[in-house]
């Protein structure tokens, strides 16, 4: 049997029978004629859709002389933080505290012990926006209530389903033509398609890394907007071909 390769390097076809997990956790091979060309192909399809969520991380930083202080002032400004997203209309399975802490703050000196010159209290909260037109207007409201840390945004899809099989059918079709291509360059045709694996998928941005700046307030600052454009929508395929 001959065997063309596209973009991976093809695996010695074992045993005739149907691709499935043996009793050892072995993958078994799909059938293969005893004549012909394997051709293995890899494909990506790829769609578009604009984000409907934006998850957004917000918190409060709270600085004092003792631990206790800290986290009062800071359990305070957090409820007010809290209290203005239920306003906002934000649902309570849309909020998750995503970090708590305390940690001593230290001065540091040539040859000295550091001391201990206060303690600063954490707490953060995950936000998942679903209608991201108004999601920087929340977010201004919470800088008004207390908030020192932002986040984001994520931007991504509630629903990926159908645009994630816009690209599994996109995929097909160009591993497909690319398979048609190599078959017409070797003077053979497409039979059919032997096996198809998924190797992944993305339906939106990935979570943002929590780098946290630090805010401040201002009644004449400008709104918060947030835009959320288009994002790719896609699905890497491996498409294993019979030719003849």
């Amino acid at each position: 049997m001959k065997l063309l390769a596209t973009a991976l390097v093809l695996a010695t076809v074992p045993l005739a029978g149907a691709s499935a997990q043996g009793i050892s956790g072995q993958t078994v091979e799909p059938m293969i004629p005893a004549s012909g060309t394997v051709l293995d192909v890899s494909a990506t399809g790829r769609t578009t859709r604009v984000p409907d969520v934006a998850t957004i991380r917000s918190g409060v930083v709270t600085q004092s002389a003792t631990a206790a202080a800290a986290l009062a002032e800071n359990a305070d400004r957090m409820g007010r933080v809290l209290a203005a997203l239920k306003k906002a209309g934000v649902a309570p399975r849309d909020i998750a505290t995503a970090n708590v802490s305390l940690s001593p703050q230290y001065r540091y000196e040539n040859n000295v012990p550091p001391v201990i010159t206060g303690y600063q209290a954490s707490n953060s909260v995950s936000v998942r926006f679903r209608d991201v037109a108004k999601s920087g207007a929340i977010l201004d409201a919470l800088v008004k209530q207390g908030a020192n840390q932002i986040d984001g945004p994520s931007l991504s899809l509630d629903n990926p389903d159908a645009a994630l099989d816009e690209a599994r059918v996109s995929a097909v079709k160009i591993a497909r033509a690319r398979a048609e291509t190599y078959a017409k360059a070797a003077g053979m045709s497409v039979v059919r398609i032997i096996s198809i694996g998924e190797n992944g998928e993305n339906a939106g941005s990935p979570p943002a890394m929590p780098q946290f700046r630090m805010l401040k307030a201002s009644a004449d600052s400008a709104p918060t907007q947030i835009v959320s454009g288009e994002t790719d929508v896609t699905v890497s395929l491996n498409v294993r071909f019979l030719l003849k």
